[in-house]
């Protein structure tokens, strides 16, 4: 037996059973929401379940400018993932992936540059440079006390670790603020999946009793026939 077909009550599309939502299955608010653009939607009526997912984002866009106000560019990212079902978190790899080489360079220049291997390695050649210049070569030696040239040396270093450095923590605080907006939007959607949850649960729950309540009251109106039944007999 083949299974009945339903029309769209928005598209007048022909669906299948697996494809059509009832309204009557759809939490009140929504098809509240539904009904301000459709008003001849019934409940009895079936929506197209690819439907669905662009109907709540508006649905949870025109829900979020009532809360918030004006809609930002990061409420947009969540609106249009749950429109399109996508995840917005992306891995750290990506992330590093991006990077261009020079990036990458100060990255790893700042990264050497506050490790312990550079403090040693640095001392040791500061270490290096004076024995040299005052006790192995001690006949004219190329570099003498007051070592003017090795100052030289480190004012030229400063100077271009400085800008390398402050390249690295800007894009450092780059990341943070990135991951900080995208924590919010992970968080935004949640809440709003949540939201979703629970409503779609009570409205579940109120289903479940109005029917638990009329199956009372058949058994109840079948029991009153059998003792009425019992007393004519």
């Amino acid at each position: 037996m083949t299974p009945p077909n339903h029309v769209c009550a928005i598209s007048g599309r022909t669906l299948r059973e697996k494809q059509a939502v009832p309204c009557g299955a759809l939490r009140p608010s929504l098809l509240q929401f539904i009904r301000k653009k459709h008003p001849q939607l019934r409940d009895e009526d079936f929506i197209a379940r690819d439907l669905l997912p662009g109907i709540k984002a508006d649905y949870v866009e025109d829900a979020l400018s009532e809360e918030i106000g004006e809609i930002t560019h990061l409420e947009r990212d969540v609106i249009e993932s749950l429109r399109e079902n996508e995840i917005v978190s992306s891995s750290p790899a990506e992330q590093a992936d991006r990077r261009t080489r020079g990036e990458r360079l100060s990255d790893r220049l700042a990264e050497f540059g506050g490790s312990w291997g550079f403090i040693i390695g640095f001392a040791s050649f500061l270490l290096l440079w004076v024995l040299f210049n005052t006790v192995i070569w001690t006949l004219h030696p190329p570099d003498p006390y007051p070592f003017i040239f090795l100052n030289l040396i480190l004012s030229c270093i400063a100077a271009i670790q400085a800008p390398v450095i402050m390249m690295s923590q800007n894009r450092q605080a780059a990341r943070d603020r990135q991951q900080a907006e995208e924590d919010y939007k992970i968080n935004l959607k949640a809440e709003l999946e949540i939201r979703h949850l629970h409503e779609k649960m009570d409205h579940l729950l109120h289903q479940h009793s109005q029917r638990l309540l009329e199956i009372q009251q058949i058994q109840t109106d079948l029991l009153r026939q059998l003792v009425q039944k019992g007393r004519e007999d």
